[in-house]
């Protein structure tokens, strides 16, 4: 933290003592040692906890602060027409900066779940449904449309982006150790540094790290193609529901199961069907051949599916200067 700049934003996970992960989101750096932490699920007993003896105070502003997600290739563009006092056009990736739109006081920050170009604008709760109106009036020239969890559900598919209590699991809310799992297990060794000085689940990831994880999460791609064959063995065309699922399936190898599938999609970006799925170490290389449950006509199938690196969608204007 000492090392984060005011007007940066970072993503992280934290730790239980045993190195697994609690929750992860962003830590904003908003004034000289002040900053703004988000999170999925209530963690201020875990803030709380671990502030005892330090010299910070920990203020919960979940019910003032509103956040609207303004993301997609148009949202630029469409910042820069409404707001004139700060440079939101070279506002880099990860940045934030405090700006007024139409009088009203906010904090943008270039951030968001959806894998692309995008923002997120934070505001005091009072007034957000004055900001959310305004950004629809101005937007229209943007197309600006709208959109619920459902559409952000595929859109962070294909970004590559887990979801908690879906792809995994809090270790406060785990029932068996199966569910949890360490930085490493969900791709985040990037984020982990391990001779800084002492933090909360070090000596543990210490030790991960030595023997190696058991687990991964990876991206896989589906065999459309295969999937089709079920539909037409049976006199039926392929179906594919427009939402993503969330249900977790069973993920083989030969005739072993290696582990499960937790969000799948039909992305309608990449033309694919596509999934975020935990398998067991030995099966993670990208190219590797496995395959994935299915159900048609309430009769299980199997198809192949290949790991595949993440994210599957990755344009270049997210974090690149927005024309």
């Amino acid at each position: 933290m000492r090392k984060i700049s005011v007007g940066q934003v970072i993503y992280t996970p934290w730790c239980d003592e045993h190195g697994k992960v609690i929750d992860d989101g962003t830590v904003s750096c908003l004034e000289q040692n002040v900053y703004r932490w988000t999170a999925a699920d209530p963690s201020l007993r875990w803030f709380t906890q671990n502030a005892v003896g330090l010299n910070v105070q920990i203020e919960d502003i979940s019910e003032t602060t509103a956040a609207l997600a303004l993301q997609g290739p148009t949202s630029a563009r469409l910042l820069k027409s409404i707001v004139k006092d700060a440079d939101v056009a070279n506002l880099k990736y990860f940045r934030v900066t405090k700006a007024t739109i139409d009088g009203v006081p906010v904090e943008i920050s270039r951030t968001g779940y959806t894998g692309d170009l995008g923002y997120e604008i934070w505001v005091n709760a009072d007034q957000a449904l004055r900001l959310w109106d305004l950004l629809i009036e101005s937007g229209r020239p943007f197309d600006i449309k709208p959109a619920g969890m459902l559409a952000l559900d595929v859109a962070r598919i294909e970004a590559g982006l887990l979801l908690i209590d879906i792809d995994f699991n809090s270790s406060k809310k785990a029932l068996i150790d199966e569910q949890k799992y360490s930085p490493f297990e969900m791709g985040l060794d990037r984020l982990v540094h391990l001779d800084k000085r002492r933090f909360v689940g070090q000596q543990a990831l210490i030790e991960e790290r030595k023997r190696g994880s058991a687990k991964q999460i990876v991206g896989v791609e589906i065999d459309w193609t295969e999937v089709e064959r079920h539909y037409e063995a049976v006199g039926l065309p392929p179906a594919v529901s427009p939402i993503a699922s969330r249900a977790a399936v069973p993920v083989f190898k030969d005739d072993k199961q290696i582990g499960k599938a937790t969000s799948t999609t039909w992305s309608p970006v990449l033309k694919k069907m596509i999934g975020l799925a935990t398998v067991q170490r030995e099966f993670t290389t990208r190219g590797s051949r496995i395959e994935i449950e299915i159900t048609v006509e309430a009769v299980r199938h199997r198809v192949p599916a290949t790991v595949a690196k993440t994210p599957f969608y990755n344009p270049r204007h997210k974090t690149r200067v927005p024309v």
